[in-house]
């Protein structure tokens, strides 16, 4: 059950802030999980999505098969992940024993204004348990989620937390705009990723990260 007694979002990030290994990589979803995030805990190694509802559960799917060396954190929205199941079921069958979802269930559309989701007391964590995740529970505390969030992380994952969480409607301001193109490139950079250089004919190519520009100095 979501309630207005549940702890806000920023109870729950705090925790997180205080408790996340520097090397982790984490997905934030749109809206003020990117820009709370931004606030408490700005870092190379988090990847902020932007305006693409449900969409940060896969990318930390993605990444976490991508780079199975590294713990990787995705928070996602209720609403978000009842617009994209499918990539919760993925999770389940996939399996990455490094990704930890953190899903802030406040029953609402926050991003978009608060409308009420069609089915807020959804069990999401039973839903997860179901799709195959290894460790799917409800918290509903602060402590609890520090205790928790420890835990998982001594575990093979994948594992699931929804936060039981009051809904937060008023937009946060971020510490400086989130700028995509450069939250990608500082983000590819924190992984020693080549970058890319799209052309306009033909295919792109990779560059390493320093070249100097134009080639010069080959």
């Amino acid at each position: 059950m979501v309630t207005g007694g549940n702890p806000s979002r920023e109870v729950y990030f705090r925790v997180l802030a205080a408790c996340l290994p520097d090397d982790t990589l984490v997905v934030t979803c749109l809206g003020n999980a990117s820009y709370l995030w931004a606030c408490l805990r700005d870092r190379p190694e988090n990847f902020y999505v932007e305006d693409a509802m449900g969409l940060a559960l896969p990318l930390a799917l993605g990444l976490a098969v991508a780079q199975p060396r590294r713990r990787v954190v995705g928070v996602e929205g209720d609403g978000g992940l009842l617009m994209h199941l499918g990539a919760l079921v993925t999770v389940g069958a996939v399996a990455p024993k490094n990704l930890t979802v953190l899903l802030i269930q406040n029953g609402v559309h926050a991003a978009s204004g608060g409308q009420a989701l069609t089915n807020p007391d959804l069990d999401l964590a039973d839903l997860a348990r179901s799709a195959g995740v290894r460790r799917a529970e409800t918290v509903r505390s602060p402590e609890d989620f520090r205790r928790a969030f420890l835990s998982v992380f001594q575990e093979d994952g994948p594992a699931l937390l929804a936060l039981a969480t009051a809904p937060d409607i008023e937009v946060v301001e971020p510490p400086a705009p989130l700028n995509p193109v450069v939250v990608k490139q500082r983000f590819m950079d924190a992984l020693g990723a080549p970058r890319y250089i799209p052309s306009t004919f033909g295919k792109g190519r990779f560059v390493e990260v320093g070249s100097p520009p134009g080639g010069m100095g080959q």
